[in-house]
C-alpha cells in the first residue's frame, strides 16, 4: 500500500463493502469506509473500541503509558483529558492566551509583506510549518520552535526535532506487523525516537525549569500559558500533575498538534488557488465583515461563515490523518453483523468517506457552499466529517486547531492577493497526496507569489 493506504484501502472497500477484515502481518486490522459503519464504531460501540493500537515507536519512555493520545481508558487518560478540556483548551483558556498567537499571526503577516515587496515566491507548506509550530509552542510555552525569516538559523535545531519525530512514527515499521520483533527493534525505529524524544524533553525541563525559578521571584507576572496552567496544578497537587506527565502532555500537544494546521493550511490555500471564484467570496466575506488590509482577530471567526465552511470543506477531501488513529477492540464486538475480534486494530478511512458519492452529492467538488445554512460540523456528532475523531478519542486540541486555521488562512487572506509561481494556471497544480508521520501531506508543495492588499 506504499505511502498512500488511503486510497489502496478506498479500492478495496468499492470491492469488498464499507467494513473489511485484513491480516497485516500477524495483526487482524479492520478498515471502516462509510458513515453508517463509523458511527458504528466512533458512537454505538465507542466504548468497546477505545482501546488504541499503539506503535513501537510510541513506547519510548513509555509514552505509551503517558501520553493522552495513547494512552488505555483508564483513571490516569480521564484525569488527562479533564486537565486539556478544563486547563488548557477551554474557551476561557484559550482567549486569556490568545495574545500569544496574535503576536506570530502578526509575524507571519510582516515576513509574507517583505515577501511581496521583493516579488517572492512563497513556500506555503514550509511557511505553514514555521507559523504553525511557533503557534503552538507560543501558545503552550511562550517560545518560538522555529524563526520564520528566511536565512536565519535559531532555533532550527527544535524545528527539526519536531519533524523529525513526526516522520519516524510514520515509516512503516515491521516490529508494529510481527510484535515478536519489538524484542529486536531490527529497523532502529524505537531506537531513534528514544534518542528525540530525549532530547525533546531536556528541551521542556530546560523551559520548566526557567519557568519555576521566574515563579519563586518577586513581581512574577503570569504569561497565561499552557505551562502557567501545568505549573498551577502541579503546585497545587503533584498527584494529579508531575513533572512525567507534563513532558509527556507536552509532547503530545506540540509534536500531535504542528502537521495538524500545517498540511491543512497548504491544502485549504491550494484548493483557493484552484478554485479562483471561491477565494473571492472568501475574500468578499472578510472585505464586508473586516475591511480588506485589517486585522482578524479570533472573535471574528464566528462571524465568518463562509471561512468557516472552507476549512470544514478543506477537512473533508483533505483529512490531517486520513485513517485516524488506529483504535483497538477490547472485545469482541458484533457490529452490523460482523464480527470485531478482541485485539483487532480498526482504522476509520475519513479520506474514503471524505469523498464517498453515498455521502455527498459531488463528493469530489470542492464546494463550501455544501455547508452554508446546515448544522454540519466537525465535533464528531456527523459521521460523514470526522476529520478530529469522536466519542471519547476526539482529538483533545480541536478547539485550538480551530482557531490557528481560521486566523492563520484568514490573516493570509485579507492582507494579500495571491498568483501561482511561474504563470501556473489554476489546472495545472500538482494534487498529488501521500502520508507521512500520520497526516496526509501534499507531495509537491505549493508555492504562491503574495501581492500586498493595501487599505
Amino acid at each position: 500500500m506504499d505511502n498512500k493506504p488511503h486510497k489502496s484501502l478506498a479500492k478495496l472497500a468499492k470491492i469488498y463493502g464499507p467494513i473489511l477484515s485484513l491480516k497485516l502481518g500477524q495483526v487482524t486490522t479492520i478498515v471502516i469506509s462509510s458513515a453508517d459503519m463509523a458511527k458504528e464504531v466512533l458512537q454505538t460501540h465507542d466504548s468497546s473500541l477505545s482501546d488504541r493500537s499503539v506503535p513501537h515507536a510510541l513506547t519510548a519512555f513509555n509514552h505509551d503509558q503517558f501520553g493522552v493520545g495513547f494512552l488505555p481508558l483508564s483513571p490516569l487518560w480521564r484525569e488527562m483529558r479533564r486537565v486539556c478540556k478544563n486547563q488548557l483548551f477551554s474557551n476561557k483558556s484559550l482567549d486569556a492566551n490568545q495574545y500569544l498567537r496574535r503576536n506570530k499571526i502578526d509575524e507571519l503577516v510582516n515576513y509574507v509583506s517583505q515577501c511581496s515587496l521583493k516579488g517572492d515566491a512563497i513556500d506555503i507548506g514550509s511557511l505553514a510549518f514555521k507559523t504553525s509550530i511557533n503557534l503552538l509552542s507560543n501558545t503552550i510555552l511562550s517560545v518560538d520552535f522555529a524563526t520564520i525569516s528566511a536565512g536565519i538559523n535559531d532555533n532550527k535545531e527544535n524545528k527539526d526535532l519536531v519533524m523529525n519525530m513526526a516522520k519516524t512514527v510514520g515509516v512503516p515499521n515491521m516490529s508494529d506487523f510481527f510484535p515478536l520483533l519489538r524484542l529486536i527493534d531490527p529497523q532502529g525505529i524505537k531506537k531513534t525516537y528514544v534518542f528525540y524524544i530525549e532530547k525533546l524533553f531536556g528541551v521542556f525541563n530546560n523551559i520548566i525549569d526557567q519557568r519555576l525559578k521566574l515563579r519563586e521571584g518577586d513581581g512574577f507576572i503570569a504569561k497565561n500559558d499552557m505551562l502557567d496552567s501545568l505549573l498551577d496544578l502541579f503546585e497545587e497537587n503533584q498527584k494529579e500533575m508531575d513533572r512525567e506527565k507534563m513532558e509527556h502532555l507536552l509532547h503530545d500537544l506540540i509534536v500531535g498538534g504542528t502537521d495538524t494546521t500545517t498540511y491543512t493550511l497548504e491544502w485549504a490555500l491550494t484548493e483557493l488557488l484552484r478554485n479562483p471564484n471561491i477565494m473571492s467570496k472568501a475574500k468578499r466575506e472578510l472585505e464586508e465583515i473586516i475591511g480588506l488590509g485589517n486585522t482578524i482577530e479570533e472573535s471574528d471567526i464566528a462571524r465568518l461563515p463562509y471561512l468557516q465552511a472552507i476549512i470544514k470543506e478543506t477537512l473533508r477531501l483533505h483529512p490531517i490523518a486520513p485513517l485516524l488513529l488506529p483504535r483497538k477492540a477490547k472485545t469482541d464486538v458484533e457490529v452490523n453483523g460482523y464480527m470485531i475480534p478482541k485485539g483487532a486494530q480498526i482504522f476509520v478511512n475519513v479520506w474514503a468517506i471524505g469523498r464517498d458519492p453515498n455521502a455527498w452529492e459531488c463528493s469530489n467538488l470542492f464546494s463550501p457552499e455544501r455547508y452554508l445554512g446546515t448544522k454540519l460540523d466537525i465535533k464528531g456528532q456527523n459521521f460523514q466529517l470526522t476529520p478530529f475523531g469522536s466519542g471519547r478519542r476526539i482529538c483533545p486540541g480541536l478547539p485550538l486547531a480551530m482557531r490557528m486555521l481560521h486566523m492563520m488562512l484568514g490573516s493570509l487572506l485579507i492582507s494579500f492577493d495571491w498568483k501561482l509561481e511561474n504563470d501556473m494556471k489554476p489546472e495545472e497544480i500538482d494534487m498529488e497526496d501521500a502520508i507521512e508521520g500520520l497526516a496526509l501531506r501534499k507531495c509537491e508543495s505549493l508555492r504562491a507569489i503574495p501581492t500586498k492588499i493595501i487599505k
